[in-house]
């Protein structure tokens, strides 16, 4: 049967163009199908104009700080439309380069929603177009709770875009999204309350690096309420009254919920077609990112097995590389460097202390905490925590974590290091780079009781 594409690809984030471009680049006829901008949830929605907004308000600390440095500064204060209007500048650009960067690998970009018909073939308004080989890469989207009042409330795709500040704002959850955008809101001026269910943030990290990291961010000012839910959010004037689930009123001016993310597969036509999906949504995959219906894959976030854009184009090229050049590649997922842009920014590479003891390791614990040479002059309390979980019969490190300035940086560096089987005697052996804070991974020499 002759196709009109020997790949297409629904779904234009980072995953979906990777994987269209690294197969294109092999001589295959890809077509790549997106209903929204070219970009993705990455680029357009999140880890982008976040990261990007995180710059402009980490100068309130630098600000801070500037005095104990010597330095008289009057007079400043932050312009949050201009920033969010410098954001939008950005993202402008990076989706032109999105696609020109399909164009000069002769994808065939489709404009439209892609849904399937059968296993060859996906409906996009009144067209139909076929493919030998189809990719699923259509990410996530942000869930809601079934609070009433629901409404009434952003999540964070319209966070990024809120062109002005609300004095105060209350913040559902406690994962990625949640602490980073209550310590973006803290830093730009606004009052935060911060309500989740648990004891501590970050659920599923290190139960050390989490509690350093909740008392961290009450010590920078958010109104941390832990053990509580909404249960309600109804308009009172301009703003909005926000009940919690222990009776408790709060007046803001706006709720946000980042409670999570939903696999994005409806109306994809899965069930007609035959593509097996799980509990939340999911489509179900093995190890080569093949699905339940022979020739069609998915990768990203829509699989939901780890939410990380460099996962998501790995899993992609993966594909690629498997099927149009003859080389075959699984993604291996059990070391992935991860951070969280809170402020104090969390760095993760490996086992949690707490998922090496449940696969059965016997651990030797490192940790130190200490005060960054800056904050001494500074004068700012705020302390670094790092964590390394080492299985005692190897000596393997398992697991490296770290909670404060330049975290992602540093993990990434660790994460060769655990990728090739690094030792805790090879982190021994390693010479600090001194004065800088990196150098506490390999200084660590006593062993936590």
């Amino acid at each position: 049967m002759a196709y009109d594409f020997d790949l297409l690809t629904i779904g234009a984030g980072s995953g979906g163009v990777a994987g269209s471009r690294r197969a294109a680049s092999y001589g295959p006829r890809v077509g790549i199908i997106e209903e929204a901008r070219i970009g993705g949830t990455c680029v357009l929605r999140g880890c982008v104009p976040k990261k990007l907004l995180i710059y402009g308000v980490d100068i309130a600390d630098t600000l801070a700080d500037a005095a104990g440095f010597g330095w008289s500064i009057d007079g400043a204060h932050l312009d949050w439309a201009k920033l969010v209007a410098a954001k939008d500048a950005e993202l402008d650009r990076l989706h032109g380069i999105y696609i020109s960067m399909l164009d000069k690998a002769g994808v065939k970009r489709i404009e439209g929603r892609g849904v399937l018909v059968d296993a060859h073939t996906v409906q996009v308004g009144e067209q139909r177009f076929t493919a030998e080989r189809i990719m699923i890469a259509t990410g996530g989207w942000p869930t809601l709770p079934d609070v009433p009042g629901k409404e009434l409330a952003i999540t964070s795709n319209e966070a990024l875009d809120l062109k002005s500040l609300p004095e105060r704002i209350v913040i559902f959850g406690a994962g990625y999204i949640a602490v980073e955008f209550a310590g973006i809101f803290r830093a730009a001026g606004c009052a935060v309350d911060l309500v989740f269910r648990g004891e501590h943030v970050l659920r599923g990290f290190d139960a050390e690096v989490r509690a350093h990291l909740t008392e961290s961010l009450a010590a920078r000012g958010i109104n941390l309420l832990s053990g509580r839910t909404i249960t309600g959010i109804a308009e009172e004037g301009a703003a909005r009254r926000v009940t919690l689930s222990d009776g408790s009123v709060i007046l803001a001016g706006q709720v946000m919920f980042a409670t999570g993310r939903a696999p994005n597969t409806k109306g994809l036509g899965l069930e007609a077609v035959g593509v097996e999906t799980g509990s939340h949504g999911e489509i179900l995959v093995d190890n080569w990112s093949r699905t339940s219906v022979p020739g069609i894959y998915a990768v990203g976030d829509v699989t939901n097995r780890f939410n990380l854009t460099p996962v998501a184009i790995a899993e992609a090229r993966a594909v690629a590389e498997t099927l149009y050049n003859d080389n075959p590649m699984s993604v291996f997922e059990n070391v992935v460097p991860s951070a969280v842009f809170s402020r104090p920014e969390v760095g993760t590479v490996g086992l949690s202390e707490e998922a090496a003891l449940a696969a059965g390791h016997t651990l030797d614990i490192y940790t130190t905490r200490f005060r960054p040479m800056k904050n001494t002059i500074s004068g700012r309390g705020e302390r670094t925590f790092m964590k390394l979980v080492v299985d005692q019969p190897t000596q393997r490190v398992l697991g490296a974590h770290m909670v404060g300035p330049d975290s992602a940086e540093i993990i990434q560096g660790l994460a060769v290091a655990l990728t090739c089987g690094a030792t805790k005697q090879q982190f021994d052996r390693t010479i600090g780079l001194h004065p800088s804070a990196s150098e506490e991974f390999v200084t660590m020499r006593d062993k936590r009781a």
